[in-house]
């Protein structure tokens, strides 16, 4: 899954964000269990981002007044 910035984020409609976030939690754990078991991260940074989107995410939703 693609790195959101502000303005695509903006532009979408919240349900879509929530799902976003979904996906991006799912992925994460992913990452994360595949360190667990001795392997290693394809991209260390990736987890780094994912956890930026989502609290980008989140900030616009609580900006709109939703969540």
């Amino acid at each position: 899954m693609a790195i959101l910035r502000t303005d695509e984020v903006r532009n979408m409609s919240e349900d879509e964000l929530k799902e976003k976030i979904r996906d991006l939690k799912t992925e994460i754990m992913e990452e994360r269990g595949q360190i667990e078991t001795g392997g290693f991260a394809d991209n260390p940074g990736r987890i780094k981002e994912m956890k930026r989107t989502i609290a980008r995410i989140k900030t616009i939703l609580n900006e709109r007044g939703s969540e």
